[in-house]
């Protein structure tokens, strides 16, 4: 008896599990009444009639990372269909780019399932059809272009991809939302020819930086050079300026001066005698730069005597305005003028050089004699 109640109870919990199905959020269920198509079945609790209808299994492909990092793909099968955006990476393919280098490229596929009925019955095994597509597709892209253009155009290649994959999966039930790129590797020695070129063309870079900036600096430093060159002529020119000013200024004081001590000058001597006061003046100031040269021997021109005999005259002025001026200021009675005092006798001529044997004098030009000093 206990062994037919547990016949019953496992008959009974057969046909419940075949006959209602739970369906989880973002799921579905294709349903099939006796071998063919009839329903969809939506997330919640779902009726099946038993030996009739039951969900319709498909392939799926789990992408897993192995122990070593190495990439793997788990086939399986399931009666569930994840509405979700999923992914489907697959492991990197040898590609051959239109120069003939080949290189290994990983790609990553976005979808979502949008029609169920198209992706069970449409499509033998979708994840597999995708990536197959996926393969000869970035192999025809890529087989087109060349190595630099491979790699500076990742978003080209992306989008000729999606619209390639995206035109295929329409008919799939499937909706592409993107495919990416992963990563590009060359071969190792074109990898090492990529960086001596890189390096290359960043020192190019650095030689053409420096040079520009020693290029500005030589502009700049010849600037500031003119500009200063500038400056400094203009101070020059200001200075040269105000020292002509002041030079000016000081003949000027220096004649206003002079002019009046001519005027004191010719006001205490008498009229006339003024000039020949000044005369002697200068002649003993030049006097002793006259004697200043290694010569002994001196040619005085013939005025001289007159000159001398003015000097001799300079002293009885002074010697008369001295007298006036200390009589108070009265005018003393007229007089006669003194006679002049006679010039000085000429000075003895020296020995040597312009006498002759006989001791006579020896005249000098224009009858002058010569003094021996």
């Amino acid at each position: 008896m206990w062994i037919a109640v547990l016949i019953v109870l496992a008959v009974l919990a057969a046909f419940a599990s075949a006959s209602f199905k739970i369906v989880g959020q973002a799921e579905v269920m294709v349903i099939e009444r006796l071998g063919r198509f009839h329903r969809v079945a939506r997330s919640g609790l779902n009726v099946l009639i038993p030996w009739f209808e039951r969900p319709r299994s498909i392939d799926v492909r789990y992408f897993e990372i192995a122990v070593g990092g190495q990439k793997k793909i788990t086939a399986g099968s399931t009666t569930r269909i994840d509405l979700r955006e999923q992914v489907l990476n697959f492991p990197s393919q040898p590609v051959i780019t239109k120069d003939n280098v080949t290189i290994d490229i990983d790609a990553v596929l976005y979808y979502r399932v949008a029609d169920p009925q198209k992706a069970t019955y449409a499509v033998q095994n979708l994840p597999y059809a995708l990536e197959t597509l996926t393969r000869t597709t970035l192999r025809n892209i890529v087989g087109e272009m060349e190595l630099d253009a491979t790699l500076a155009s990742r978003d080209a290649i992306n989008t000729r991809m999606r619209e390639v994959i995206e035109e295929a999966a329409i008919g799939w039930g499937v909706d592409l939302t993107r495919v990416e790129l992963q990563a590009i590797e060359p071969p190792r020695d074109i990898k090492q020819s990529m960086e001596l070129q890189m390096r290359a063309e960043r020192e190019r870079r650095a030689a053409v930086t420096n040079a520009e900036a020693t290029k500005r600096a030589a502009i700049l430093e010849s600037e500031g050079v003119r500009e200063a060159q500038v400056r400094r002529a203009e101070g020059e020119k200001d200075a040269a300026i105000l020292r002509a000013q002041g030079l000016a200024t000081a003949r000027l004081a220096m004649a206003e001066a002079e002019a009046q001590a001519l005027t004191r000058i010719a006001s205490a001597l008498p009229e006339g005698e003024a000039a020949m006061y000044l005369l002697g003046v200068k002649y003993l100031e030049a006097l002793p730069k006259i004697t200043e040269g290694s010569g002994t021997t001196i040619f005085l021109p013939a005025e001289a005597t007159g000159v001398m005999g003015a000097i001799g005259a300079m002293r009885e002025l002074l010697v008369r305005s001295g007298a006036s001026s200390a009589q108070g200021g009265t005018r003393a009675a007229p007089r006669a003028a003194p006679s002049p005092t006679p010039p000085p006798p000429p000075p003895q001529l020296a020995s040597g050089a312009g006498r002759s044997d006989a001791g006579d004098d020896a005249d000098g030009p224009d009858g002058a004699p010569i003094a021996d000093l």
